[in-house]
């Protein structure tokens, strides 16, 4: 619970300013890291409230499992990950410095064992000259049987959390929004480009990361626009756009993708802020937005880049920015005795405001001969010692940091003089410059262009419409040119949206200072030769080092995303952000070329981590593929039903009375359709209407056969191949009128058909004027089978049902029980069938009379199993079942159905001569010699038995069932040259060595004239 005692609180947070700082302390929190109770206050990260109490160890590294602490105050934070929560409620790899502190939080660190303070893993350490960039692809290639052994242990070692292991039991959700501007970032630049757009009247969303706006201002003492404190601006502004009902603003909330015509992809992390049990009810843990802008402004600011040198990793080691955003926002100073490393004029900023709280500032670093710039002149008459021409050439310290040795560089900067000085320090922060943050822009296509003077890339040429990059993320560093920068952007939107944003009448005033002069050193020596005597790391979260980087060099990697992969520097979750610029400039400067002939690696989503749960939202559980039921689905459950998954439909699988098994009930209900009438749910079929004045050739073009000359009134069988000539789905298409027809296709291929025709609609043949409408949906589907299925329509049916009135293979319109209908002369079973559609609302009330009448012809209902036997009983094939994907009309013994007059889609690939090959797979049909042996679905089929292995594989079993009607097993099958086989035996081995003997026959089993069927 939160505690009112300010007193305690500062007493056990000995690194704690007095005052300061954009926290309560009024109220204490308590949270828990590993084993250890300890406080903060309301607005901490779990990063300063560590800094706080002292605590700057918080993880061992990945591969050496060397000390870490906390480097940074962002999301470009590579060291701080933690554990957050218990199962199921745990998360692994949550930055600290982004982790925003609760009452009861409860943390613990990661890649350890038995603890953070003796990590046995520590071991690797003092191996690492055995475990050097691409180890793993070369160590574990012999002998080649261990690798399973190699792989158990690999994986173990994996990763840094747990991920949980109990289902989460919060919800996320996902939305869509549209907007005229959207401005990511809410530093001064992007709170002046709002302002200046929302009042033109633009409809603006401001996207911010963090949960206060302000950006680097935040963590500005000095900072001040128009005279008075740069934070009064940030209030005022931020009062001005929450009260406007055309801005939206979204804290806690990363823009981590942009994707063409500005589409953008935002992660909120809603409820992350709260402790579980003080979360809204009906809140999500995290959103993901999917926005559409018809503007975009990037103000993403700029990363401080770390100076990479000997053993720059040690636990107390900062950038300078973000020990001063611990000082000035969370009024924490992250060490007693401080020497700031510098190669640019910012880090003096922070040296003063260090030394303005009492840190002992020991020593200024700088590598630049001449300490120059403004804050250099105010440290100087600050009287802070600075050591110009200088380089920290290692530092040493156990689990954190206690000295450094510092030495003058040589004039070209590879070198250094002598072993130079010791200084004592607990705290070293470092600074070689910014990099503006690009991420989005390249993510959009947009180019860079490389900055000598400050040493970064910057945004060179969007390659969308209506994009900008404004502020230091475009190389305006300092503040009067960020908020110039950014009215101007919002007023060249709002222009381009068609409303007019007026010049403020009076300029903001704010000072403009840059961080140079500079001096870049992309690995900065020491007394000892790169890799020796300690290590140089780029790539502090994957333990990359710059000795690496130059084994990749010597391995014959040139190109720079190769070099990335070879030493994964750049590849943990920080995506780079830190240590990307510095391994470029490594490679360059070994391969002597100028480091924008390097170029850059790929910005790829996200930038930072998304939870797979905001990816997922709602769409989990039954929710993740939703299970679709018919309008007759109740009365399947009151009859005693059971139910198989197709596609997404909950079909009848078969009806079992008393003491029936599968067996037993599928072999009634095939016996009571032949023998008087069934009646199946067949709702699920898909159906397509094809409507417009090209629909016919359309269908020409899509099915194997013809379609121009159907009549309407009747219906055709088609079948459908893909452009490589393999069957894709078949189905009966239907002409309702010269304009119009009805496909129906199987259950599970509904969506990917239609999809299927739209997609040669809008690419191939967009002359075509035809429409497609699935209606699936909007009608319910039964069929009546069997001998007496005649007898039983006439009795609820108004139309004349001979023979002669109404033919096999054709429709009518009428009504069945009252209700209006279309019904299909078409069977899937071999036996007189009628399949009676009617509108959705209406087919429970249309099958319980069906049922109701049929009852004095025992009337059976049957469900896909039946409807399994009853096909393959004719031959019929089920696509997917006998076919796989590599199967042809030829193939399947239905050269019948392709025509040699038209072109449709796979007839090319058709005429290829290994299509007509004798020894391709062909359906034929089996019969077991013993009958009453059922063969295993997928079983494989083989010539001959030998003891040699493995023994030739000639083909295998797609369906096989026991059939009532011919009172024995039979099966269909795919086997190489099977007409060839016809009269022949084939083997089916089954498991212990057993062979079952088939001979292969034609497909067909039962009424082979056909005679049932149009009866």
């Amino acid at each position: 619970m939160a505690q009112s005692a300010p007193a305690a609180a500062r007493s056990s947070q000995p690194f704690r300013l007095s005052e300061g700082g954009r926290i309560d302390r009024s109220r204490s929190l308590t949270f828990r890291f590993d084993d250890r109770e300890l406080t903060g206050h309301p607005g901490d990260t779990l990063a300063s409230a560590l800094l706080a109490n002292g605590v700057h160890l918080v993880g061992r590294s990945f591969k050496y499992h060397r000390p870490r602490g906390i480097v940074t105050a962002g999301a470009e934070e590579p060291n701080a990950l933690v554990q957050v929560g218990r199962d199921p409620r745990t998360e692994p790899n949550v930055r600290a410095t982004q982790l925003e502190l609760f009452d009861g939080l409860g943390v613990s660190s990661q890649n350890r064992w038995p603890s953070l303070e003796f990590d046995v893993g520590g071991v690797n350490n003092l191996l690492s000259r055995f475990l050097p960039a691409g180890f793993y692809y070369k160590t574990f290639m012999w002998p080649a049987a261990a690798w399973e052994t190699y792989e158990k242990a690999i994986r173990q070692a994996a990763g840094l959390g747990l991920a949980p292991s109990k289902p989460d039991p919060d919800h996320y959700d996902k939305t869509f929004a549209h907007c005229d501007l959207l401005v990511v970032g809410a530093g001064p630049a992007g709170l002046s480009a709002a302002l200046t757009a929302a009042r033109a009247g633009a409809r603006v969303v401001v996207a911010e990361q963090d949960f206060l706006l302000g950006g680097d201002l935040l963590s500005d003492r000095t900072a001040k626009i128009d005279g008075r404190p740069a934070l009064e601006w940030v209030a005022e502004a931020e009062a001005e756009l929450r009260a406007s009902d055309r801005v939206r603003i979204l804290t806690r909330t990363i823009c981590f993708a942009a994707y063409d015509h500005n589409f953008f992809a935002l992660h909120e992390r809603v409820t992350d802020h709260l402790a579980p049990a003080d979360r809204p009810e009906g809140l999500p843990r995290h959103r993901l937005w999917k926005l559409r802008t018809k503007q975009a402004i990037f103000a993403t600011g700029a990363i401080e880049r770390p100076l990479v040198f000997r053993d720059n990793d040690r636990p107390g080691i900062l950038l300078a920015s973000a020990a001063r955003s611990y000082l000035n926002r969370w009024g924490v100073r992250a060490g007693s005795e401080a020497v700031v490393f510098t190669g640019n004029d910012s880090g003096y900023a922070t040296a003063l405001d260090l030394k303005a709280v009492g840190v002992r500032v020991n020593a200024v670093v700088d590598l630049r001969a001449a300490a120059e710039g403004p804050l250099s002149e105010a440290a100087k008459a600050a009287g802070l010692r600075i050591l110009a021409g200088h380089a920290v050439t290692g530092t040493e310290g156990d689990k954190r940091i206690a000295r450094l040795r510092a030495a003058p560089l040589d004039a070209d900067g590879k070198g250094v003089r002598g072993s130079g000085q010791e200084i004592a320090c607990d705290l070293l922060v470092s600074s070689a410059g910014w990099s503006p943050t690009v991420h989005l822009h390249c993510q959009a296509k947009g180019s860079l262009a490389w900055d000598e003077a400050h040493a970064c890339y910057l945004p060179d040429r969007s390659m969308q419409k209506g994009q900008a990059v404004i502020g230091s993320a475009a190389g305006a560093f300092g503040l009067a040119s960020c908020l110039a920068g950014g009215e101007a952007a919002g007023r060249e939107a709002a222009g381009a949206l068609g409303l007019e944003a007026k010049a403020s009448r009076k300029k903001t005033q704010a000072e403009d200072r840059d961080f140079l002069p500079m001096r870049q050193l992309y690995c900065v020596p020491s007394d000892k030769p790169l890799g020796q005597g300690g290590k140089h790391f780029v790539d502090q979260q994957n333990d990359v080092t710059a000795a690496d980087l130059l084994l990749a060099l010597r391995e014959g990697y040139r190109s720079i995303e190769h070099v990335k992969r070879y030493t994964t520097t750049g590849m943990g979750t920080d995506q780079g952000k830190l240590g990307n610029l510095n391994a470029i400039g490594i490679v360059a400067e070994r391969l002597g070329l100028p480091l924008p002939e390097v170029g850059v690696t790929t910005y790829r989503a996200p930038y930072t981590p998304v939870s797979f749960g905001a990816f997922a939202g709602r769409d989990v559980d039954a929710l993740l593929d939703p299970v679709r039921t018919t309008p007759i689905h109740s009365w399947h459950e009151r009859n005693g039903a059971l139910f198989e998954d197709v596609g997404q439909w909950r079909r009848a699988w078969y009806y079992p009375k008393a003491g029936e098994d599968l067996h037993r009930a599928v072999a009634r209900e095939v016996a009571a359709t032949r023998e008087t009438v069934g009646i199946m749910d067949a709702t699920t079929l898909g159906k397509i209407e094809i409507v417009g004045p090209d629909a016919a050739e359309l269908l020409n073009r899509v099915y194997t056969n013809a379609w121009s000359k159907l009549e309407v009134g009747r219906c055709r069988y088609g079948l459908m191949l893909k452009e490589d000539g393999m069957v894709m789905d078949d189905g009966v298409t239907s002409r309702l009128a010269e304009d119009r027809f009805l496909m129906t296709t199987t259950t599970g291929n509904a969506a990917p058909v239609l999809a299927h025709l739209e997609e040669w609609l809008q690419t191939e043949w967009p002359d075509l004027e035809v429409f497609l409408t699935s209606v699936t949906e909007q009608f319910a589907t039964m069929t009546l089978s069997g001998p007496n299925a005649r007898k039983l329509l006439a009795e609820l049916c108004d139309l004349d049902l001979s023979t002669e009135a109404f033919p096999h293979m054709s429709w009518q319109e009428g009504s069945v029980a009252g209700v209006p209908a279309r019904i299909f002369r078409i069977s899937f079973t071999g036996e007189l069938s009628y399949e009676i559609n009617v509108p959705a609302g209406h087919g429970l009330s249309v099958w319980q009379a069906l049922y109701r009448h049929g009852e004095k012809y025992g009337i059976t209902p049957y469900g896909t199993e039946a409807m399994h036997v009853l096909r393959a009983e004719k031959g019929f094939i089920i696509v997917g079942q006998e076919t796989d994907g590599s199967v042809t009309p030829l193939d399947l013994g239905m050269d019948w159905i392709v025509s040699k007059k038209k072109d449709f889609i796979g007839r090319r690939s058709l005429s290829r001569s290994d299509m007509a090959d004798s020894g391709r797979k062909q359906l034929v049909g089996l019969l077991t010699q013993d009958p009453k042996v059922v063969l295993p679905e997928g079983g494989a089929l083989v010539e001959a038995m030998r003891d040699a292995t493995p023994v030739p594989m000639i083909g295998h079993v797609t369906s096989s069932y026991w059939s009532p009607n011919c009172e024995r097993s039979i099966a269909l099958a795919l086997v190489k040259g099977g007409r060839a086989r016809l009269g022949k035996t084939v083997l089916c081995p089954l498991e212990g060595g057993k062979t079952v003997p088939c001979t292969v026959v034609e497909p067909l089993f039962f009424d082979k004239e056909g005679d049932r069927l149009r009866a």
